[in-house]
């Protein structure tokens, strides 16, 4: 249960990370009420998976995970260029926190 945790925090940090641009510099109600939910849900979960996992394998994967699904959103949705560099790079961190995953206590 706590990888699931972990999961849905980082998808959370997906949302607010790419919702920031919208918020317009938290000029914007809409956009930064969504954010701001986002953001407190993701640390919440996060708080709650490192109840059970270790919390440099929690923090790690939270963050590779919400790095990866911004670098891919934007490039995939938000004109970001997508060259093969950063493609590699990309890979490099999944593969990060694969072996965070196998190898964690």
């Amino acid at each position: 249960m706590p990888w699931v945790l972990l999961l849905i925090a980082a998808g959370l940090e997906v949302v607010w990370a790419v919702g920031l641009k919208s918020t317009q510099g938290f000029t914007k109600l809409g956009p930064s009420l969504l954010v701001g939910a986002a953001m407190i849900g993701s640390m919440w979960l996060l708080a709650l998976a490192a109840r059970h996992l270790p919390i440099g394998t929690a923090y790690a994967v939270w963050t590779g995970i919400g790095a990866v699904g911004t670098a891919i959103i934007g490039m995939a949705k938000l004109g970001e260029p997508a060259t093969v560099a950063r493609i590699v790079c990309i890979l490099l961190i999944v593969a990060g926190i694969v072996g965070l995953k196998l190898f964690a206590k």
